[in-house]
């Protein structure tokens, strides 16, 4: 029977692996660890299945100082907010690189270098603007009637043939949705919807905010609110214009070859 590599995980000598693995667990933020010995000899930290090991050696460790490894990492940007709050050592900040990628490089107290790597990201500077003081995000299902004057508001629904029929036909299939309620007034202003199997499969659908509303972040709130309901090895999927792509590449969406198709009643013979 031929062999099969099923894992790899690298070996760093260090000077201490004690300090080694706590510092990679509170500046790195690896969750799960393993020491041998005591002092210890040889341990290792993991995430999700990600390990790597530490051996105690002072000379090798010197003579190794430099090295580097790669990690390949699921919501980047969030990581690297987390590493720039834990004061890592940052050497290289977040960037697209040119073979397709975002990455940074972090250096750890031992000198090696470590690089983080995933999908490729919009870099800029965080907006400092918040959400309108009265609105807040809410996980529900709009009702039928504010589904029915969002959709009106936008252009997407017509008040003289639309009906709450068809508005409580379209929500049927809806598997989560966020809304956003002014809490002064009770009124929706704004939701998102994910259609899908709960399983492998979403589709994002009909985000809207009302025309009174938009431009005040409130779109970006709910998508945010709306993905970190979903499982990362979960597939979501939206159809969107090209306008629209800067907006939905911050929620780790890249655009894609797709197909659709539109029966027409008028193409039946």
């Amino acid at each position: 029977m031929a062999s099969t590599i099923v894992h790899a995980e690298p070996v760093l000598t260090v000077q201490n692996v004690g300090d080694t693995i706590k510092y990679w667990q509170e500046v790195f933020g690896f969750p799960d660890k393993w020491m041998w010995g005591d002092p210890p000899t040889h341990g290792a930290v993991s995430w999700h299945g990600t390990q790597i090991q530490f051996s105690h050696d002072p000379a090798l460790a010197a003579a190794s100082r430099g090295n580097a490894i790669f990690i390949r990492v699921r919501q980047l940007e969030n990581l690297y907010d987390f590493h720039r709050e834990k004061g890592a050592e940052i050497v290289t900040p977040l960037e697209n690189k040119p073979w397709g990628m975002a990455g940074y490089t972090v250096r750890d107290l031992n000198g090696y270098y470590i690089d983080f790597g995933g999908q490729t990201v919009i870099v800029r500077e965080k907006s400092k603007e918040s959400l309108p003081p009265d609105i807040r995000i809410i996980e529900r299902i709009p009702t039928p009637e504010e589904f029915g004057r969002l959709a009106i508001s936008v252009g997407w629904a017509n008040a003289e043939k639309d009906t709450i029929n068809k508005f409580t036909a379209m929500l049927a299939p809806v598997a989560h949705a966020v809304v956003a309620e002014d809490s002064a007034t009770g009124e929706a202003v704004g939701c998102a919807l994910l259609i899908g199997d709960k399983v492998t499969f979403y589709y994002v659908k009909d985000v809207m905010v009302h025309p009174d509303w938009q431009g005040k972040r409130i779109g970006t709130a709910m998508m945010k609110t709306l993905i970190d309901l979903v499982d990362d090895d979960v597939m979501v999927t939206l159809i969107s214009g090209e306008n629209l792509a800067p907006f939905y590449q911050q929620f780790d969406f890249i655009p894609t070859f797709g197909m659709i198709r539109f029966k027409r009643i008028a193409d039946e013979k």
